[in-house]
């Protein structure tokens, strides 16, 4: 599925102008851009990506905190799902109170209780609180935005491709018959690992192995790499794999 930036914020709710922001800020980039004509469009990836986005905003939580959330190497969306439901539970049980309250109201009964949202403000917070300290306030994730702050628009198309250069070599060492643990692919690791350290953040072994494993377990990201080839996310994995241990 292909969308034009028209079509996909009209299906999204959100306005043109949002999505040229959160473009911008790096928040949602566009699936690719058109170098002729400069369009911007997106696809099934982009729309889980602001799904994500929706319901931390649905918490209120600042584009900010969510960019350094969603950006985390060690983000667990499974985790993430689970904890803002608990919230939306929370949420629902106070709009019934509410409703209930409503009712009572047209009979006559005055109940005050059912404003009461402490509950939920307190459990949000402590989210939101977790969350950062979890996956937004990482050395790494610093290092990023410091090393990133004064990219042009020209020096991340050159970054970003440089990474798909190095994406593509695994894609053509595994079609070329090496396995993830030959001395070719754990070459390719290396040149990954310093592409990342030079032009992200500082990527450790640790780093790098957690990368390995969203690399296979955050569809989007298999599905991006598995671009050059199937089964190139799962090869690089495994790579990494190697290489870590």
């Amino acid at each position: 599925m292909k969308m034009q930036i028209n079509e996909f914020a009209k299906l999204t709710g959100v306005s043109v102008r949002t999505l040229h922001y959160y473009d911008e800020i790096g928040l949602l980039k566009p699936a690719f851009v058109d170098n002729q004509n400069g369009y911007r469009f997106y696809d099934e990836d982009s729309l889980e990506r602001m799904q994500e986005i929706l319901f931390y905003r649905e918490f209120d939580f600042e584009l900010k905190s969510i960019l350094q959330i969603l950006s985390s190497p060690d983000y667990d969306k499974q985790k993430a799902l689970a904890e803002q439901r608990n919230l939306l539970v929370l949420k629902k049980e106070r709009l019934e109170r509410i409703i209930d309250a409503l009712d009572d109201a047209g009979k006559g009964n005055v109940i005050m209780t059912a404003f009461d949202n402490n509950e939920y403000e307190t459990a949000r917070k402590q989210y939101e609180t977790e969350a950062k300290q979890r996956w937004g306030e990482t050395d790494a994730y610093k290092e990023h935005t410091e090393k990133t702050a004064g990219y042009t628009k020209d020096k991340w198309q050159q970054v970003n491709d440089g990474l798909n250069a190095v994406l593509a070599k695994f894609a053509e060492c595994m079609d070329n018959g090496h396995s993830a643990d030959s001395p070719e692919a754990q070459v390719l690791v290396k040149e990954l690992q310093t592409h990342i350290t030079e032009n992200y953040y500082t990527c450790t072994n640790e780093i790098l192995a957690g990368l390995g494993q969203m690399y296979v377990a955050d569809e989007r990201f298999k599905t991006n790499i598995d671009k050059h080839a199937s089964g190139t996310a799962e090869f690089i994995s495994q790579a990494i794999k190697t290489y870590c241990n």
